[in-house]
């Protein structure tokens, strides 16, 4: 097949000037691919003009549903993906860490956005901030989406998680993005987008593909764009240096070569479960995806005494390992992606050979069942053990991308951090101990040169994701070598494509600006209680200020032995007085909440479904027998959750007789959207 850009909203055919594109498992032509019949300056001028404000008409909320909806249909749409998928060399298992957990990030992004974004296009970053003695000048952070555009330039290894884990967080911020896949696994990306666009879904110029070279896209990049590519540590040198990115100062963000490590604690024997935790996880990492895994292992680091035992049963598990092509029954491992590459992994794995003995794997002959070794990307695992750590210098810096791993000797904690960190950075380490201290040692000492720790033992290991899974939730990046850059991580993902402005004036006018009532702006009254009105009736900053309610010493004393907190500050006047923030006896703080419930509670059935938590609670101020309290109620924040219902934010402040405040918190409840509920 000729593989077709989608670039201004229509199909562009590869060119008469297209190269073909191989099969990682025999060498055929799968597709032909050139770029270079598409206007590269149109493509970014219709995600500018069409994309972006389509994307700007919707709200984060908006967006979140817009995900859940593409990730729905692309599930129900996968299995055409997965023939296509084994072409790149992957077997089935590899195909659904792809296929599955690209479509499963889409979910989860969906959820987050739903959960924990507003119905905006502005996002609060941190408290309102105090500038001026009576209020009337205040001032906070907000973070708005980029007025720009994301290029994704992405690698071959994964064509489905690697668009998808990225498009993610970008269409959730409101940014279009033009994809750029690597050209010898374009087609499945192809594939996959052409799912995308004939559902309809996304608005047009929000998606577009480039199959073939990225021509002269990053010409047209403004301060307002935003880059992220992954790959090798070369080309992430040329797109980060490219003159309209430095010159810009737009927004890269990479992640390239690891040189990751695993490593087992100085406290595990062999025999114990540790130590076989340790030998599988090195062995999966090494295989899966044919160690063609930015996170996969390269580096097994293991105390000196172990490491007969180590590299004995490691090398075992690894024999039984069945290369060959990934559609053929008992396959556990396919090729690489293509001959080019199996080339380029033998080149490295003679520079680690220069200071490592191989300890398994033929490399120039390889056992193959189902295919031709000579036309397909296969290499078995290869497993090396370096001759003098502490000396190597290719071990700390060459990585062969493919099922290749090199034994590391250590000889206690100290130095088995030193030698990790001479990777100079990198996505993830794997520790296995079942020592605490150890863990906190080598955690402590690993922190900074890593973007995530994987730190397991017989009790986390039959639940654990895995060393080499990037999760949605979790930041996936390092530092240093590694590219310096932070993808996923849950909403962390998204700030890459939101600019953080500090905005001052005063509480209405950031109340109006940001949708979220701060004090100090001004209250609305109204006829009915508010727990009577639906979501949708309610208005920000729509308050009632109950009737006062005094404390009586019956109260607390009926509440201590109710409850059985018989706490000396409540019971004990000589106790509580000699406590230096109690004037003496004094009142619950949950016995203050409970009261000042009652007082603002609307007790008829009505909109409010349910009270699901309190947010940011503070006592300001004792409350002493007699004292008296009231509480004002106030709408801060409304947030649709679904077609049924919202979640309304009250700000809550409890004062005493003297207009002093005595505590503060924010209320949840779940409401239903019209008053039909009443």
């Amino acid at each position: 097949m000729k593989l077709a850009s989608y670039a201004y909203s229509r199909w562009i055919d590869a060119a008469a000037d297209a190269q073909p594109v191989a099969s990682a498992i025999d060498g055929a032509t799968v597709a032909l691919a050139s770029s270079s019949d598409v206007d590269f300056a149109a493509v970014a001028q219709h995600a500018r003009q069409r994309g972006l404000p389509a994307l700007r008409r919707l709200t984060f909320q908006g967006r979140a549903g817009l995900l859940k909806k593409l990730a729905q249909h692309l599930s129900d749409h996968k299995a055409a993906l997965y023939d296509l998928s084994f072409q790149t060399g992957a077997t089935k298992r590899d195909s659904a860490i792809d296929i599955d957990g690209g479509i499963g990030t889409l979910f989860a992004y969906a959820g987050l956005g739903r959960r924990e974004l507003p119905d905006s296009n502005i996002l609060l970053d941190g408290p309102l901030l105090p500038l001026s003695r009576q209020g009337s000048f205040v001032g906070r952070h907000i973070e708005t989406p980029l007025d720009g555009i994301a290029i994704h330039v992405n690698a071959y290894n994964f064509p489905c998680w690697g668009m998808l884990e990225k498009l993610a967080p970008a269409l959730l911020a409101g940014v279009p993005c033009i994809v750029k896949p690597a050209t010898q696994t374009a087609y499945l990306t192809a594939a996959m987008v052409r799912l995308i666009v004939d559902s309809g879904l996304l608005p047009e110029g929000v998606l577009q593909l480039i199959c073939g070279r990225l021509g002269d896209l990053l010409d047209h990049v403004t301060g307002q764009d935003l880059v992220s590519f992954t790959g090798s540590l070369e080309t992430s040198l040329v797109l980060r240096n490219h003159p309209a990115v430095a010159r810009n100062a737009t927004r890269f963000v990479a992640e390239r070569d690891s040189l990751n490590a695993a490593i087992l604690g100085t406290d595990v024997a062999p025999g114990s479960p540790e130590f076989d935790i340790f030998i599988r996880e090195v062995a999966r990492e090494m295989t899966v995806k044919a160690g063609q895994k930015c996170t996969a292992v390269r580096r097994i680091l293991v105390p000196a005494a172990t490491i007969d035992a180590v590299s004995g049963a490691l090398a075992e598990k690894l024999s039984r390992v069945v290369v060959g092509d990934p559609r053929v029954e008992g396959v556990t491992m396919g090729p690489l992606v293509g001959l080019d590459q199996r080339e380029d992994v033998r080149r490295r794995i003679e520079a680690l050979r220069a200071e490592a003995d191989l300890v398994l794997g033929d490399i120039d002959n390889p056992a193959v069942k189902g295919a031709d070794a000579a036309r397909g990307g296969y290499l078995p695992p290869i497993l090396l053990r370096a001759r003098d750590p502490k000396q190597a210098a290719a071990l700390h810096q060459v990585e062969a991308f493919g099922p290749v791993a090199t034994l590391v000797a250590y000889d206690d904690v100290t130095d088995a951090v030193a030698l990790s960190r001479r990777g100079e950075g990198s996505l993830v380490a794997t520790a296995v101990t079942r020592d605490p201290e150890v863990a906190a040692e080598l955690a402590f000492g690993l922190a900074s040169y890593h973007g995530r720790l994987h730190l397991i033992d017989r009790d986390s290991a039959g639940e654990s994701t895995g060393h080499g899974s990037p999760l949605p939730g979790l930041v996936h990046g390092g530092p240093g070598r590694a590219g310096g850059g932070e993808e996923l991580g849950g909403i962390r993902g998204v700030h890459h494509y939101l600019q953080r402005t500090a905005v001052q004036g005063s509480p209405a006018l950031l109340t109006r600006l940001a949708g979220h009532w701060n004090k100090g702006a001004p209250e609305v009254a109204e006829n009915i209680h508010p727990f009577r009105r639906g979501f949708e009736a309610l208005a920000l900053g729509e308050t009632i200020h109950t009737r006062p309610r005094t404390v009586t010493l019956a109260d607390i004393e009926h509440f201590a032995h109710f409850t059985g907190d018989t706490f000396y500050a409540h019971m004990d006047e000589a106790a509580a007085k000699a406590n230096p923030f109690f004037p003496g006896r004094v009142a619950h703080g949950y016995l203050i909440l409970s009261f000042a419930a009652g007082l603002f509670v609307e007790p008829a059935p009505g909109p409010v479904l349910a009270n699901y938590g309190l947010d940011s609670l503070r006592f300001l101020k004792p409350v002493s027998p007699d004292d008296t309290i009231a509480v004002r109620l106030t709408v801060k924040q409304k947030s649709p959750r679904n077609a049924d219902y919202g979640e309304v934010r009250w700000d809550v402040e409890v004062t005493n007789q003297n207009g002093e405040t005595v505590a503060t918190y924010e209320l949840l409840t779940l409401n239903a959207l019209t008053e039909r509920a009443a």
